[in-house]
């Protein structure tokens, strides 16, 4: 069983750091879901499925989704005000 948590604490950290140190907004609320999901998998995975349910519903989903909705429509205003 070693060998499935091993891999999902590395797509959970990583996950975490590209989510820190990315200067692309949209690329870390990327990194953020996927690490958040790969926790979630974990959290069912040792039996807490109330916390991997919590956790997938509320960070992976509603979370990044609001990130990656209000980072484009930022976007797309910045491109409209720049535009003569």
């Amino acid at each position: 069983m070693m060998v499935v948590y091993i891999p999902l604490a590395v797509i959970v950290l990583a996950g975490a750091l590209v989510a820190v140190w990315s200067e692309n907004l949209l690329r870390a609320a990327v990194a953020l879901g996927i690490g958040s999901a790969a926790l979630a998998t974990l959290f069912f995975l040792l039996g807490a499925p109330y916390a991997g349910g919590f956790e997938l519903s509320v960070g992976t989903g509603l979370i990044s989704v609001l990130f990656i909705i209000a980072i484009s429509l930022t976007e797309s205003m910045r491109k409209q005000s720049h535009e003569p």
